[in-house]
């Protein structure tokens, strides 16, 4: 009897050939989701550095045009939309000759940085719900497959007349299956942990980068004003 994985392959019944293709399909997407993602935040996390060493003596000018044009340049950084929507707001408002309050200008980019701030952490956590779905359903998939395994044994039992040898191949069919499925979810939670982590960071740096934007708007209302 062929115990090899080909030999098992062709020995399954439909049912299992399913479940296992679908375990694939799951680990496939799985993978281009973790590459994907960080991919993504590798490129936010670089583009965010490199965008605060470039802003630190275009604010203190008070240049703000040209500040916004920096943070054009790092699309892919998540305080670069942050501060971005922050300047622009800020900017807007105190062109409007009709608002004459520096606090509604101050507001009007606080409100502006929260807004993009919630904004780009969905978009920081596309296709994370993949990976929480994967690593959920993939055991009990697998566990799916297990049954179907066993119940292939007894049928094998049924029609062979016992013995060891004529059920082994629906044992083993029933324990990869499993062992499968937990190969399948175990690396998907790790990843949607991970991910999770990372954007608990970010949110932590935009929410960090936008009171540092209030404070300064803040000072430059006060020097506006004094002048």
């Amino acid at each position: 009897m062929d115990m090899s994985l080909k030999g098992l392959w062709l020995s399954m019944s439909w049912l299992a050939k399913g479940v296992v293709i679908l375990m694939v399909i799951m680990s496939v997407y799985s993978i281009w989701v973790m590459i994907e993602r960080f991919i993504t935040f590798q490129q936010a996390k670089n583009q965010s550095l490199r965008l605060l060493g470039a802003l630190s003596n275009v604010l203190t000018k008070g240049d703000y045009q040209q500040a916004i044009d920096i943070t054009k340049k790092y699309k892919q950084s998540h305080l670069a939309k942050v501060i971005s929507a922050g300047l622009l707001e800020f900017q807007a408002v105190r062109r409007d000759n009709r608002t004459t309050d520096p606090e509604v200008a101050i507001e009007a980019s606080r409100q502006g940085m929260d807004r993009t701030a919630m904004i780009t952490i969905a978009e920081l956590k596309e296709n994370l719900g993949v990976l929480a779905t994967i690593g959920a359903t993939a055991p009990f998939v697998g566990l799916f497959g297990t049954v179907v395994g066993i119940i292939h044994a007894f049928e094998k039992m049924a029609s062979g007349g016992g013995g060891i040898a004529s059920v082994s191949q629906g044992i083993a069919e029933a324990l990869i299956t499993t062992a499968f499925g937990l190969f399948v979810a175990i690396p998907a939670v790790w990843a949607y942990n991970y991910f999770q982590n990372r954007i608990d960071r970010f949110t932590v740096e935009m929410s960090n980068s936008g009171s540092e934007m209030s404070i300064y708007f803040l000072k430059e209302v006060g020097t506006t004003g004094h002048e």
